[in-house]
């Protein structure tokens, strides 16, 4: 079992917002750890990219890996009993096989969030200089591989949709559903 499954057992729930990029997740992330009062990890991989630039390489994104698991972990160490996580890893997946066409093993073998959150791409995107594939066929693309990376590690996940109130709701809902659950 990994660190998250373990620490979810010892009292602390992980939930992960996932999905393609300007669908809510950050917004929501932070929002949501104000109402429930618990800290959350943002990504790590937006600020990598505003201080490097977003001419990725695979070497980029296993860095953004590595800071983004660096960044969990210390948000684990005070022992809240939930925590939000913008992203992990297996967004970073979703980006390798988009941009590589292939995905590294060790990006898979990071340790699992207790709950992900998956944001649908049926809100309009906006581009903010650090996001990538925001038109049609590209973003219907991304939004697959962001859930077929669900999919292949075998995480429990529920969908988010709709505008940003029914995402609000839908995510409130869930994570209070995790917390009577444990």
């Amino acid at each position: 079992m990994d660190e998250f499954g373990r620490q979810a057992r010892e009292g602390m729930i992980t939930v992960c917002f996932h999905g393609a990029e300007s669908t809510g997740k950050s917004v929501l992330a932070e929002s949501l750890a104000r109402h429930f009062g618990c800290p959350w990890v943002p990504e790590y991989g937006r600020t990598y990219c505003e201080e490097r630039g977003t001419d990725l390489t695979m070497d980029d994104l296993l860095a953004i890996a590595e800071g983004q698991d660096a960044a969990n972990r210390a948000a684990m160490a005070s022992g809240p009993k939930l925590l939000i996580l913008d992203t992990d890893q297996l967004m970073t997946a979703a980006w390798a096989e988009m941009l590589f066409g292939e995905v590294p093993d060790e990006l898979m073998a990071y340790p699992k969030a207790d709950l992900y959150l998956h944001f649908a791409a049926d809100v309009p995107w906006i581009d903010d200089g650090t996001r990538f594939f925001g038109k049609g066929p590209l973003r219907s693309r991304f939004a697959e591989l962001a859930a077929d990376m669900l999919r292949r590690a075998g995480v429990e996940s529920i969908r988010v949709a709709g505008d940003w109130q029914a995402r609000e709701a839908a995510a409130q809902e869930a994570i209070v559903g995790l917390l009577a659950r444990v």
